[in-house]
């Protein structure tokens, strides 16, 4: 019971399936900098519960959020890759931590309300609503967690979510969606982060060389980024935006191009590695490649490849050339309506190697 509508929902929708139905929210960040919504969040989660007439239950996981989750998520960002800790948290918090406690306090299954669906031998589907559907951040949860697990909104779409919280007096129905670092909520990006990585300011450099600007430390920075890089205008009179096109960390250099479709924000493939089959590696793929489907990123639609395996590492050839896959971002794969599984993006592949081996 997150204290949003999505959960409120899903525990309305399962109370009224005759589910003995009780809530668990859960505390994984204290910040008392005024963008942490923690403190809200238990608030709307208690008067959610008190409206459905159920008890709640409070556990705090603000250090194993710290250890598991989100020390990653700094190791990464220092090194010059884009991790997404919502993938993290739900493997090792949600549906491990969480799911843990649940257990001890006597329930039989977990219910969250993720937009997705789960088999009954613990396949992981897309959710009905392609506009919400979150396999894409549920796809390193492990099987036998899946099989303990239900989702009840996976058959809905939003505005049927909202409408039902409506109609039955919850007062969170019009709350809005949480956005940002998982748990950390929406905040300044680069300020918050200083405050574990501090800044080390280097030089923009065009693919030629050309020094256009200044970075504020390359950690701050995603491929395929066009706010915040402060480039004026050009003396040739090229007025096109600019982008992150890639880090040269040995140097400190952020690359910057102009142009979204500038042949350096297109790749037409990716490597990926630490794969996690969700129900074992596919068929298909021991014998040698597999077609199927992969999103590289949360709000993309799905696109046809190619995936073959090498040691353990997936080699993966999209069909045509995907803008800005980016290295820590993950690489998911679908067959059909079916979540196969993923791993984090080790590189992206054919995009010229413009600045050498340590361009990440």
């Amino acid at each position: 019971m997150s204290g949003g509508v999505d959960s409120a929902v899903a525990a309305l929708v399962l109370m009224r399936a005759g589910h003995d139905v009780e809530g668990l929210h859960m505390t994984n960040w204290e910040d008392d900098d005024g963008y942490c919504t923690a403190a809200r969040d238990l608030q709307d989660a208690q008067r959610v519960c008190e409206d459905l007439g159920i008890p709640l239950h409070h556990v705090n996981f603000a250090a194993e959020y710290r250890e598991q989750v989100f020390a990653d998520f700094l190791r990464e960002c220092a090194a010059g890759r884009t991790p997404n800790p919502d993938v993290l948290c739900n493997r090792e918090i949600k549906f491990g931590a969480l799911l843990d406690y649940a257990t001890r306090l006597g329930g039989d299954l977990l219910a969250t309300g993720h937009y997705a669906r789960v088999t009954s031998d613990g396949r992981l589907l897309k959710g009905l609503d392609p506009a919400k559907d979150q396999s894409y951040f549920l796809h390193q949860v492990s099987r036998g967690a899946l099989q303990r697990t239900l989702f009840p909104l996976g058959d809905l779409i939003k505005g049927d979510v909202r409408r039902l919280a409506n109609e039955a007096g919850l007062a969170v129905y019009d709350k809005p969606d949480s956005t940002g670092i998982c748990f950390i909520g929406e905040r300044p990006f680069r300020e918050f982060l200083s405050r574990f990585l501090p800044e080390q300011p280097g030089d923009i450099e065009t693919p030629e060389g050309e020094i256009v600007g200044r970075h504020h430390g390359l950690v701050y920075y995603t491929l395929g980024q066009r706010q915040g890089l402060g480039i004026g205008g050009q003396p040739s009179g090229n007025n096109d935006p600019w982008f992150v096109a890639a880090k040269d960390m040995q140097r400190n250099v952020l690359i910057a191009v102009q142009g979204r479709e500038h042949p350096l924000l297109w790749s037409r493939g990716l490597t990926a590695n630490s794969l996690h089959w969700i129900a074992g590696p596919p068929a298909g793929l021991e014998m040698g490649e597999l077609a199927c489907s992969v999103k590289t990123r949360y709000r993309q639609p799905d696109v046809p490849c190619v995936i073959r395996a090498i040691d353990d590492v997936i080699d993966a050839r999209f069909d045509a050339p995907q803008w800005a896959v980016t290295p820590g971002q993950y690489a998911v794969f679908y067959a059909g309506d079916e979540c196969l599984g993923g791993g984090p993006i080790a590189r992206a592949l054919d995009d010229t190697a413009i600045i050498g081996a340590n361009a990440a």
